[in-house]
Order: structure tokens, then sequence, then C-alpha cells
């Protein structure tokens, strides 16, 4: 877009910050004189439609009306958590720069790349060009979001997608369940009816995270000794800093979101694929209270429970697939065979010290949470555990740096650049002695060891 779209665009997010800020201060007002605040959308309509036009510049009233959507919604989803007992839930009363607007079908023209925002009464139109085509008919198209991330502008769409229809007897089947685990190291670990397995890697997606981690604490620590001092003025210099962290976190959010979007793709294809009708999707969020430090809380908090249960959701249903949330607790630590109480191993593999079975981790607990039943029941399986025997890999991210075939990340030099020399190597043998220097190799070979 040009100079003065952009102009225009960030004009109408800060008029939608503005309408935020004026209902927090109205509130404001309203608790000083003990009197209820103004929280339902109604309500807040009312008080809109009395400050007149043109009061938040370019913003329309439809524009205004979502951000006060926005803003009532947030307050109710807060006093229900704190109704069910959640005392850390709190009420919106952050002030905010850049708020997005909203508009709904009829208020905006979609012609091709081109987009006309509605705009206040008396204010030029305002059209903006995309970067690519919609993927949905114009039809289908419900609203359009007006949002910053990054320091970056974007037009988000929401569509009217209508869901899979199958030929005669190649659709889901309501009678096959599969089970879902979610993980850190695989987002998603699928164990299936038949013995059919499904492993999606997040190796990508987690050393994203933790290369992300360590650009940030660099950057930091580079520019620490110019950053401005408290009271001063800041330079041309640190708000070019500034715009680039930005940048460089949008990015990073970007390529996260994608990489979590493909790995439900592959989850819901390939329950298309084994006619799984009900997929049983085990609830980690219990393990969120729990204070493990400051790392684990870090790596808690980039896992993205939620984001990958809606994203998952989202999918299946457009599939014609059933979503059911069941209790995942003890899924990790049973045996299948015994059902008994497992210590948790350290890696993948989960060997039971009493009857010596030996399994996957992640797909033992998949195959135990499609037993389970949605809303409640008893934990002990009361359906015979299917384990899986053939086992589908797949990796999620591969549009991340170093998700290749070397699995390196370009971002970090190679050894050589950061002074190592690798491991030290034995000296060549005299001349006229065969006895090499080197350690004596190990084949690691049970079976030759047993003869």
């Amino acid at each position: 877009m040009t100079a003065g779209q952009r102009r225009r665009c960030f004009g109408l997010l800060r008029s939608a910050g503005d309408v935020w800020a004026c209902v927090l201060e109205i509130n404001v007002w309203r608790r000083r004189r003990d009197d209820k605040p103004l929280t339902g959308y109604q309500e807040l309509c009312r008080e809109l439609s009395g400050s007149g036009p043109g009061t938040f510049g370019e913003l329309d009233t439809t524009g205004a009306r979502s951000v006060l959507r926005r803003f009532s919604d947030a307050w109710f989803a807060a006093a229900k958590r704190r109704r069910d007992g959640d005392v850390s839930a709190r009420f919106p009363r952050r002030r905010r720069g850049l708020v997005p607007v909203r508009w709904y079908h009829g208020t905006f023209v979609l012609d091709g790349r081109r987009v006309r925002i509605p705009t206040a009464q008396g204010a030029a139109p305002l059209w903006v060009r995309l970067a690519r085509e919609v993927p949905y008919p114009v039809e289908q198209v419900r609203s359009v979001t007006l949002l910053c991330e990054g320091g970056r502008l974007f037009l988000d769409v929401t569509a009217e997608v209508p869901v899979a229809v199958y030929p005669p007897g190649e659709g889901p089947d309501p009678g096959r369940a599969a089970g879902v685990d979610l993980g850190i190291i695989h987002p998603y670990a699928v164990a299936g009816p038949d013995g059919e397995g499904l492993l999606v890697s997040g190796r990508a997606i987690r050393a994203e995270h933790r290369m992300h981690l360590a650009d940030t604490k660099a950057r930091r620590r580079s520019v620490s000794q110019r950053a401005p001092k408290p009271g001063q003025k800041g330079s041309r210099r640190w708000r070019k800093y500034r715009r680039r962290a930005r940048l460089v976190e949008g990015r990073h959010k970007r390529r996260v979101r994608q990489a979590q979007h493909e790995a439900a793709a592959m989850v819901v294809s390939w329950a298309v694929e084994q006619r799984i009708g009900v997929l049983k999707v085990g609830d980690p969020r219990g393990v969120l209270d729990l204070d493990a430090g400051r790392r684990h809380n870090l790596r808690l908090r980039q896992w993205q429970i939620g984001r990958l249960r809606q994203v998952l959701e989202d999918k299946a249903t457009q599939a014609g697939i059933v979503v059911d949330p069941v209790n995942e607790r003890g899924t990790s630590s049973t045996c299948p065979a015994c059902l008994r109480r497992v210590p948790k191993p350290r890696g993948r593999t989960l060997t039971c010290p009493h009857c010596q079975f030996t399994g996957h981790r992640d797909l033992i607990a998949a195959a135990i949470i499609a037993t389970r039943t949605p809303g409640g029941g008893p934990t002990t399986p009361t359906a015979p555990v299917v384990l899986p025997e053939v086992v589908t890999h797949r990796r999620a991210g591969r549009h991340l740096p170093g998700a290749g075939q070397s699995r390196r990340d370009p971002r970090r030099p190679p050894a050589a650049a950061r002074g190592s020399v690798g491991p030290r190597r034995p000296a060549p043998p005299p001349p006229g002695d065969g006895e090499s220097l080197a350690h004596t190799a190990r084949i690691h070979n049970r079976a030759s060891e047993t003869r």
C-alpha cells in the first residue's frame, strides 16, 4: 500500500484504541461514583451513539461497535472465570494503542484483490490492495478484520466454509474413534482403531522457539549499552532497533502458527484416510497450574495447548469429524498390558518394570485416551487398548530454518566459526607398528552378543 493508505489504516487502529480507552475512562468515573460499570454491548452502543459523529476520526460506527463487542466479550469472559473460582482472571482495564477493527458482511466491498474499508461519513473512500487472492468465494466471506502484528498490517478474512461431502461409504464413520495425545516433541500422536498410528514431529517448532530465544538474548546484550537511560529521549538508532525487534517477533509467530496448521492438517488428512469419525483429544491443561521452574514454565507457555486444540477442532469440523475432549490423567504413565503405574521415562520409550512391556510413550497415551469416555467417567481402560502396529511419521514445519534434510539451523554459525576444532583425533601409529591408539569400537548388537 502507499504511504497515505498505511497512515490512514494505522489511524483507524489508533481510533479504535481511543474507543477502548474511552470505555475504560467511563467505567473509572462510574466506579468512583459507586455506579454499576458499563459492560453490556447494548449499553456501550447507546453510550457511543450519544457521542456524535466524527468523535473518533475516520472510524465509522460499525468499526467502533466491533471494539465495544470485543470489550464486552472480554469482560464477561473474565467474570465467568472468576465465578468458576479462577482468582487470577483480570477484567480488561489496560489501555491499548492499537486495537483490531472488524467489519461485517454488507459494510465492506471485496473486488478481487481490492477491498474498500468503511470509513466515517464525510471521509474519502479507502481502497487497499491485498498481497494475494482471497482463498474463498466472495459470497462466503462474512467479515474482515484490520489488525497490526509485528509492525505489519494484516486483513484477516473470516468465511463460512461448508462441511466436506464424501461419496457413500467413503466418509468418516462415527463408530470409529481415535485417541490424540498433545505434546511438545510430538504435537499430535494419534492411535487408530485398527492398529494404525500417526506421529507428527514438532522438533523443528521447538528448535524455532529455542533459536528465537537465543537470538533475542544476543540482540539485547549487544544493544544494552546503547539503550537510552530512563527519562532520556530515544534516538533514531533505538527506534530502528525496536522496529526490527517487532518485525523479527512477528515473523517468528507467523512461522510457528503456520507449522501448527500444517501439523493439524496432517492429522485430519490421516483421519479421513482411515475413515475416523471421532477424535478423542486429551486435555493436558491441568499441568499449566504447576510451577515447575523458570525454564519449564517457559516451555509450557510456548507449547500453546489451546491453539493446538482449536486449530485441530476447526479443521476436523470442516472435514466432518467430531472432536471430544477427554481426561488424559495417567495416560503417559500407565502400562497398557498390566495397567500398573510406570515411572516417567526420560525419553520416548516406556518400559514397564512389572511385565517388561516396551512401547512408544506418546502412542501408548493416545491408545489409552481412545478408550476413555468424554465428560468424565473411569480413568481405568474399560475396553482393550489397541496399540498401533503400523506408525506413520510426519514432520511439521518444513518451512522453518534448518528443517531440511540436515536439520541444522542456518542462523547457528558452524563449529569452526565458534573457535572449536572438533574432537581430538589420536596420533597416527609409528612406522612399523600396526597398533592404533584409538579406542576400541563397541558394536551394539544384542543378537551377536548372545551367540
